[in-house]
């Protein structure tokens, strides 16, 4: 995939944690559009490789903040649920200190990093939530993969998607591939009603875990425009 900075429109945007930590995501202000985009993106990418999720919506105008987790990139720091909820903090309310509202950002997760919007879709009032490929709870995956053992208890991060839905009252857009063998694709079904309304959920047939980005573009860039603005 392409470099991101290839991409004129981004810029560094450094923030420091709650618990200290000097961090620096990628940046690219909105040009005509109220909203900005925010990206938390799955365990086995970083800046470099998630940075084509934002062309669609760059080039359409909205704002786009690719967030960086602590650990990854070259960041200092070692990821952890705390930490990546502190980090997702840490951007949200450097984006407010720049000037865009809280109505006006949109999360965008992917993976594991649905239960890092889902988090801050709980603790701040956003315009709206896209989840690619989510989870009911890492906990209850790692039960469906290792059956004969409490996986649920014992696991250290938990990220429950599936108890914060009823938390969440921004629109929300749901889509996973029908054929992910990695999170069952029943979870993003079942995350839909937990969901309140307004709500959309998408199937992608012949679609797994990695490969729904191009579908995706097209959807969420779609649902985005029937949003309604704060400004």
């Amino acid at each position: 995939m392409s470099n991101a900075h290839a991409n004129r429109a981004f810029k560094n945007i450094s923030v420091r944690t709650e618990d200290g930590l000097d961090l620096t995501a990628w940046y690219a202000p909105a040009t005509s559009k109220s909203f900005t985009i925010v990206f938390f993106h799955g365990n086995g990418d970083c800046l470099y490789t998630a940075s084509p999720v934002a062309d669609p919506y760059i080039a359409e105008g909205y704002g786009f903040l690719l967030a960086e987790y602590r650990g990854y990139s070259g960041l200092p720091g070692s990821p952890t649920e705390a930490g990546l909820y502190a980090d997702a903090r840490a951007y949200l309310k450097g984006l407010m200190a720049q000037g865009v509202k809280s109505e006006n950002i949109i999360l965008f997760g992917h993976s594991l990093g649905t239960g890092v919007a889902v988090q801050m879709a709980e603790e701040f009032h956003v315009g709206g939530v896209m989840l690619l490929a989510p989870y009911l709870s890492i906990a209850e995956m790692a039960q469906e993969r290792f059956p004969y053992f409490p996986a649920k208890y014992i696991a250290l991060d938990r990220y429950e998607n599936d108890k914060k839905m009823k938390n969440l009252h921004a629109p929300i857009l749901i889509v996973n591939g029908a054929r992910d063998d990695l999170i069952p694709p029943s979870e993003g079904r079942q995350l839909y009603d937990l969901a309140n309304e307004p709500r959309q959920f998408y199937s992608l047939p012949g679609r797994g875990h990695n490969d729904c980005f191009d579908d995706f573009a097209v959807i969420g860039l779609e649902w985005v425009k029937r949003l309604p603005a704060a400004n």
